[in-house]
Formats: structure tokens, sequence, C-alpha cells
């Protein structure tokens, strides 16, 4: 069956750097749109970045320069290099696929 697995979240204090993961199976990984949303406490879920079969990516303007999203084909693997974190962007973080499949999310806190 389909799955998608994040891992990397925890507590980073603000200006810190955290890597996400996001293991999948269960499909052909390397033919899906690949990317990372998140939501945090009482607001809508909302796309950060975004990474194509053939590796074009996409960036919601709050974090470029900052996000760095990557994918490895061989691994079936999706990751998200975060930056300069900021307190408001505590929220859970999402790996997605093709608009179709969701993971379990990853908990991003930022505070000291």
């Amino acid at each position: 069956q389909v799955q998608l697995v994040e891992s990397g979240g925890g507590l980073v204090q603000p200006g810190g750097s955290l890597r996400l993961s996001c293991a999948c199976s269960g499909f052909t990984f390397s033919r899906y749109v690949m990317r990372w949303y998140r939501q945090a406490p009482g607001k809508e879920r909302e796309l950060v970045a975004g990474i194509s079969s053939d590796g074009s990516t996409y960036y919601a303007d709050s974090v470029k320069g900052r996000f760095t999203i990557t994918r490895d084909d061989a691994k079936n693997t999706l990751y998200l290099q975060m930056r300069s974190l900021k307190p408001e962007e505590t929220a859970v973080y999402y790996c997605n696929a093709g608009n179709a499949y969701w993971g379990q999310g990853t908990q991003v806190t930022v505070s000291s």
C-alpha cells in the first residue's frame, strides 16, 4: 500500500535549521510531483515547496532563499532543508505526492 513517512521534525531555536525527510513506498515515486505543506495551529494548510519529476522546484515566497526541496529517486525519498527558521513557522509539516497521497506529518516547533 501507499506509504509516506515523514521524519526529522523537532524543537529548534529561532534561526536554527532542520532537515525533513519523507520516505515513500507503494507508488512510482519518480513520476510524481512531490510537495511539502505545513499547517500551523488554527490556520489552513499551506504549500511550502514542490519539486517535479524533472527536478524543477517551486517555493512559497515566505521560504525562498531559506528552504531547499530535493528528491532522491533511487531512495524514493523527499527532503526539505530548512534554515533560518522563525517561530511563526511552527507547524506540522506534511509530505504530499501528486496531490493524491499524504503522509501523517511531522511536528516542527521553533522556539527559544
